[in-house]
This record gives structure tokens, C-alpha cells and sequence, in this order.
């Protein structure tokens, strides 16, 4: 049987204090990543989609670069549904609707 080799990454990982920085900052990369496809996906502008939603187009600015660290869940589901899309719980076989503030 042949010894599997670490990568330097799972090396990283087994470091409780880079493991939690690196969960942290993956979180914040992922919500600038999701809005920046949904705004690809529906062809939408940073100021025409502040307009739509109702917030500044800095505040949108600042999470497609990742600099605003979150946001309101009013402002993401309303972002969300500007774009064509829906936010939804699911758990097991239950799916409820977030509603649209």
C-alpha cells in the first residue's frame, strides 16, 4: 500500500488558526463570486441593479471585490430576485421559499 503525500494545502488545513483565516476569507470570495454571476447571468450593471434593489451601487461595488465582509439578507434575497433568481431553504425533502422583503 502506498503512503498518500500531503499536499501543502491539507498541511495548512491541520493548523487550526490558518484553517478558521482560510474559512473565513473563502466565505467572503464566495458571496463576491455568487453575486458576480448572477450579474453576468442576467447581463446587470452595478448602478442598474443598486437602482433596482434599492441600495448604493458602492454597497455592490464592495461585495463583488470583497471588501464589504456581508450584507443584510434583505439586500441579498432582493439582489437575488432582481436577477431571475429565488432564495431557498431546504432541509431533507422541505423547501420553503425566503420570501422577497
Amino acid at each position: 500500500m502506498t503512503k498518500k503525500t500531503k499536499t501543502t494545502f491539507d498541511k495548512w488545513m491541520e493548523n487550526p488558526a490558518i484553517k478558521a483565516s482560510f474559512e473565513e476569507g473563502y466565505k467572503e470570495f464566495v458571496l463576491s463570486e455568487i453575486i458576480r454571476a448572477l450579474m453576468a447571468g442576467d447581463s446587470k450593471t452595478v448602478r442598474g441593479l443598486a437602482e433596482e434593489v434599492g441600495i448604493s451601487s458602492t454597497a455592490i461595488q464592495n461585495i463583488r471585490s470583497g471588501k464589504q465582509k456581508d450584507m443584510k439578507v434583505s439586500n441579498f434575497v432582493k439582489l437575488v430576485e432582481k436577477c431571475g433568481y429565488h432564495v431557498v431553504l431546504e432541509h431533507g425533502q422541505t423547501r420553503i421559499p425566503v420570501p422577497v422583503p
